[in-house]
């Protein structure tokens, strides 16, 4: 037992201070089997209180060391606390890589996995899409396997499961060969340049993201992550339609120190070094902040870029900077890139909660036209029966949700309100 706990940016205290520090999965069986009401924390980095519970927590952090990498299948197992910062340097030097990182290297895999968290590319899926099998506790306390090639249907619902079928504990995810990547920033892009070339920009690397501030209708600085062959590394080009290569290290916020930053101006190196924007060791980010985050389908990127735009002299003072990405589509039920590419809108707020929360209606409102879906573990305000609605999959989703756990042991006022409160 100790004090309550506060995510990541300080903005949400956990509503108890029972939280419980399992080593081995038999412990997790035995806890999940003495409670009624649970739910799993990982790195405590969602910003609204999907992981929250009033009677009793459960940290996943003392679980987390590498099971087994397998060179035959080409997949490396976890234990669900692992953090891909932690495992990336490990794959690297046995000759793998993961298909993608989110921002930020410090998270769990688990809890980015449950939430359908993202890098960028317009060819690359979500984080969870690289998963091939996972182990969880269910609500009896029984130890439940499922693989993409032997539980196919249920599988797909399972691994975006927003902590609601059991206690994740192991994670099987494919691998690719090593490679090493550069980075290139070029500032400056006219937005009106994305409403031709949107895509082609977007395809520029192997991993894209726009920064802006919304201001000028300016795009400040487009990062571009290339993969690098012996043969073959990418020398910047002088003007990408009308953005100019940057000639020092950029942070996304541009006042900021590129300390903390990974590598830039094209020099060369390992994977887990380019893909993330933050090294692992550094302070993320900003430090205290906000973030809000919304898919809408990569057809209506330019559309929904102008819509938020619009918005510029009421958003821009309480924001720290706004990035945009792209994310395949994928097959995973409540992803909210299942069946289509999508094009996220994340915005970095300064921490001013009260301000924030009148100013997400205004955005979403804006995107409306557009269907968006949020991002499950940040911040929004969009009424349940919307998001409802853009999950196709849902009822399959709560049918699998009733089977590991029929008395709703790992729901939470979270769960409620946004699955099952019409």
């Amino acid at each position: 037992m100790e004090g309550h706990l506060t995510n990541w940016s300080g903005n949400l205290t956990y509503g108890t201070s029972n939280i419980l520090y399992p080593e081995t999965v038999a412990a997790v069986q035995s806890i999940v089997q003495q409670s009624t009401r649970i739910k799993a924390l990982g790195s405590k980095h969602s910003f609204n209180d999907i992981a929250d519970s009033r009677e009793k927590l459960i940290s996943l952090e003392r679980l987390n060391h590498i099971v087994s990498l397998d060179k035959t299948a080409n997949t490396v197992t976890v234990e669900a606390g692992m953090r891909y910062g932690e495992l990336a340097p490990y794959l690297h030097k046995n000759g793998y890589a993961l298909h993608n990182l989110a921002s930020l290297p410090h998270i769990t895999i688990a809890g980015a996995i449950a939430t359908a968290t993202h890098g960028s590319g317009m060819m690359n899926g979500n984080l969870s899409t690289g998963v091939s099998a996972i182990e969880f506790v269910n609500a009896s306390g029984d130890l439940i396997t499922l693989s993409k090639n032997n539980n196919d249907e249920q599988f797909y619902g399972a691994v975006v499961a927003l902590g609601a079928i059991g206690i994740l504990t192991k994670i099987t995810l494919d691998l690719l060969p090593a490679f090493d990547m550069q980075q290139l920033v070029y500032l400056n892009l006219p937005m009106k340049e994305l409403g031709q070339n949107f895509n082609t920009i977007a395809s520029a690397g192997y991993s894209v993201s726009l920064f802006t501030n919304w201001k000028n209708q300016l795009i400040n600085e487009v990062w571009i992550k290339n993969i690098v062959t012996p043969a073959h590394a990418s020398l910047p080009i002088p003007d990408l339609f009308g953005a100019v290569a940057a000639t020092k290290n950029m942070h996304p916020l541009e006042n900021e120190s590129a300390e903390n930053c990974t590598e830039q101006m094209g020099i060369r190196g390992p994977w887990f070094d380019r893909l993330p924007h933050f090294k692992m060791g550094f302070k993320p980010s900003a430090g205290e902040e906000l973030q809000s985050e919304y898919f809408v389908d990569i057809a209506y990127a330019y559309d929904a870029i102008m819509a938020v735009e619009k918005l510029q002299e009421k958003i821009s003072p309480h924001l720290f900077v706004s990035e945009i990405r792209t994310i395949a589509a994928d097959q995973l039920w409540m992803s909210p890139c299942y069946n289509q590419t999508c094009v996220a809108i994340h915005t970095t707020w300064k921490r001013e909660q009260e301000t924030v929360m009148k100013l997400l209606p205004l955005m979403e409102a804006q995107l409306e036209p557009f269907k968006p879906t949020p991002h499950w573990g940040k911040l929004f305000t969009m009424p349940s029966h919307l998001i409802q609605s853009r999950y196709s999959q849902l009822p399959d989703f709560k049918e699998l949700v009733d089977a590991y756990d029929p008395a709703g042991k790992f729901r939470n006022d979270y769960l409620t309100s946004h699955l099952y409160t019409s």
